[in-house]
C-alpha cells in the first residue's frame, strides 16, 4: 500500500525543461486564439483546467483519491515467462496488469480523480462518451463512489457487441444511451442522415457535450486525449518503475496501445521523463488498429475532438473529425485523433507508431491467453502483438532485450470478439 504514488508525474514539465518546447495549445475556434480557462469552465471543474495547463513537475494525488486507489493499487508487474518459452525468445517480457480492478481496465485511474474534483466543486451530473465501455464502466463506478449521477453515450456498435459492459454501468447507477441516440439534436441529425450508423467516439462526444449544456450542475468527463487525463494515468508507469528497480531490470522498450493515448502515456511517460533527463535510451512504441490509423496515417494539424465541432481545436494527428471507423471489436481505439501530447512526441521522433489488422491482433490475444492465463481486452492485444513481434526479433538476433507493455484491461466482457475470431467470422 505504501508504494501507491503520492503524486502524478507531469510530462509537460520535462518537455519544457529538457526539450525546450511544448505541443501547440488548444485554440478557441471562434477567435483562433489559445483557449482560456474561462472558456472551459462550463465543461470542466477549475482544478482539472489548472492541471491541463500545468508545468509543475508533479501534482499531488488527493488523499480521498488514494483511498479509493487502495482498493486495487498497486497493480502487479508480471514477467510473462510462459510466453517467453512459447516464443523461444531470449527477451524478458514484462506486463503491468491494469485489468484486476473492479472496472476491469486502467480507466478507473482517471475516473476516480475526475469524479473527485467534480464533486468538490458541487457538480451533480457527469456526462461522457464511451467506445468499448471500459471508460463508461470506470466513470460509472467512480461517480457511485462520490455520489454523482453518470450519463453515458456508448458507441452503437459496442452497445450491441458488448451488452455486459452496459449492464455494469447500469449496476453502478449510470444511464446509458446507444449513440447516435434520439436524446440529442445531433444524434437525431445523424440518424436521419444515416439510419444504420454504427456510431463513433466523435459522435458520442458531441452528444455528451450537447447534453451538458441542458442539465443543471452538469459537467463533462473525458477518458483520454487531454493532458489532465494522461497525467492521472502516470500512476501506472510510476509503480512499474519501482517494481522493475526491485528486480534489477529496466526496459529497453515500452509498449502501449493507442486510441486516444491514455494507455500508452500511463506506462510510458515516467520512463520518458527519465530519458529526457538524460537517462537510458528507450524505444517507445504506440500501437493502433489499421482501420483507425491516426498516428501512422493521420495529418498533424488542428482539428475538432468531436464530429459536431463543439470542442476546442486540438493540434493532433487526425483522420478528420468526420472519420467513420469500421466496427472493429477494439472499440476503445476507434477514435479519429490522438492526444496532442502523443502526436507531439511522434512528430519529435521520441516514439514509434505501429498499426495492426484485427485478425493478427486477436491471434496475439489468444496466444497470450493460452500462455499466461489472462484473456486480454482487444485494445491491449495490440500491445501484446507488438511485444511478441519484438520478442521474435530478439530470437532472431539473440539480443536479450527487456520488453515492458501495458495490459490495460481484461477481455472477459469481450468474449463475443474472441468467439467471432475462433469461428472465423472476423475480417
Amino acid at each position: 500500500m505504501n508504494d501507491i504514488p503520492t503524486h502524478y508525474l507531469n510530462i509537460s514539465y520535462y518537455l519544457k525543461k529538457y526539450l525546450g518546447k511544448l505541443p501547440d495549445p488548444p485554440l478557441n475556434p471562434a477567435t483562433m486564439q489559445p483557449i482560456e480557462g474561462k472558456d472551459l469552465a462550463a465543461i470542466f471543474p477549475m482544478e482539472l483546467i489548472k492541471q491541463e495547463v500545468s508545468l509543475e513537475k508533479e501534482i499531488e494525488i488527493p488523499e480521498e483519491v488514494r483511498e479509493i486507489y487502495k482498493i486495487y493499487r498497486q497493480t502487479p508487474l508480471i514477467r510473462a515467462e510462459r510466453l517467453e518459452k512459447f516464443l523461444k525468445t531470449p527477451a524478458h517480457i514484462y506486463f503491468k496488469y491494469e485489468g484486476n480492478n473492479p472496472s476491469g481496465s486502467h480507466k478507473l485511474n482517471t475516473a476516480v480523480a475526475q469524479a473527485y474534483y467534480n464533486q468538490k466543486e458541487g457538480v451533480k451530473n457527469l456526462l461522457t462518451e464511451t467506445g468499448a465501455g471500459q471508460w463508461g464502466s470506470a466513470l460509472s463506478m467512480a461517480c457511485n463512489f462520490f455520489g454523482l449521477k453518470a450519463e453515458i453515450f456508448m458507441v452503437k456498435v459496442s452497445f450491441e457487441q458488448k451488452p455486459y459492459r452496459k449492464i455494469l454501468m447500469e449496476l453502478f447507477g449510470a444511464k446509458v444511451h446507444s449513440s447516435p441516440s434520439l436524446e440529442t439534436e445531433f444524434g437525431r441529425k445523424i440518424l436521419k442522415e444515416h439510419p444504420d450508423s454504427n456510431g463513433s467516439l466523435g459522435i458520442a462526444i458531441s452528444e455528451a457535450l450537447e447534453m451538458v449544456s441542458k442539465k443543471p450542475n452538469a459537467r463533462y468527463a473525458l477518458g483520454s486525449v487531454l493532458n489532465h487525463v494522461l497525467l492521472h494515468q502516470t500512476v501506472i508507469g510510476l509503480e512499474a518503475k519501482k517494481q522493475m528497480e526491485r528486480i534489477g531490470e529496466y526496459p529497453d522498450m515500452v509498449i502501449g496501445c493507442c486510441g486516444g493515448g491514455s494507455n500508452f502515456s500511463g506506462i510510458a511517460f515516467p520512463f520518458l521523463a527519465d530519458q529526457l533527463a538524460g537517462g537510458k535510451k528507450i524505444r517507445f512504441i504506440g500501437v493502433e488498429p489499421e482501420s483507425c490509423p491516426s498516428l501512422t496515417k493521420g495529418e498533424y494539424r488542428y482539428d475538432f475532438g468531436d464530429m459536431s465541432q463543439k470542442t476546442p481545436l486540438l493540434k493532433m494527428k487526425t483522420l478528420g473529425a468526420d472519420f467513420m471507423p469500421s466496427p472493429i471489436h477494439a472499440g476503445g481505439l476507434r477514435y479519429h485523433g490522438i492526444a496532442p501530447l502523443i502526436a507531439f512526441l511522434h512528430e519529435e521522433k521520441l516514439m514509434e507508431a505501429r498499426a495492426y489488422g484485427q485478425l493478427e491482433v486477436f491471434k496475439a490475444g489468444v496466444d497470450f491467453a493460452k500462455a499466461e492465463g489472462i484473456v486480454p481486452a482487444p485494445e491491449s492485444a495490440h500491445a501484446i502483438k507488438a511485444a511478441i513481434d519484438e520478442a521474435i526479433k530478439c530470437k532472431k538476433t539473440g539480443a536479450k532485450k527487456t520488453i515492458l507493455f501495458n495490459l490495460s484491461g481484461h477481455g472477459l466482457l469481450d468474449l463475443k470478439g474472441y468467439d467471432d475470431y475462433l469461428h472465423h467470422k472476423l475480417v
